[in-house]
């Protein structure tokens, strides 16, 4: 029974930090669990292709929720992004040359 409730803890672990854990630590959890008994070497090796990709998944899903949070936090504070920045400088260069050119030809009005 004391066997069974280790592995509730270490399944607990996994639903806690999963995606901190290194296929290595998952495989060491897999070897004891084989050692003792508890799992034939084929469940291993399932049971670390399932927590990778549980892991994969996890970790996909908490960069996207970042991503999501950082979007919001950026279009509230009302932050010009890199394209909308480039696009000012482009037009703020084509004003300076209209200008230059104004000025070029007033000042070849005046000379004449």
């Amino acid at each position: 029974m004391q066997e069974i409730t280790e592995i509730w803890r270490k399944a607990g672990l996994f639903g806690i930090g999963m995606w901190a854990f290194t296929e290595e630590k998952l495989q060491d959890i897999a070897d004891e669990l084989i050692e003792n008994g508890e799992m034939k070497k084929e469940e291993g090796k399932k049971f670390i292709r399932d927590l990778m990709d549980e892991q994969k998944k996890q970790k996909e899903e908490v960069e996207n929720k970042i991503s999501a949070r950082v979007q919001e936090a950026v279009d509230k504070a009302d932050i010009a992004r890199k394209n909308e920045i480039s696009e000012l400088k482009e037009l703020m260069k084509a004003l300076e040359s209209k200008i230059d050119s104004m000025t070029t030809k007033e000042k070849d009005e005046k000379d004449l």
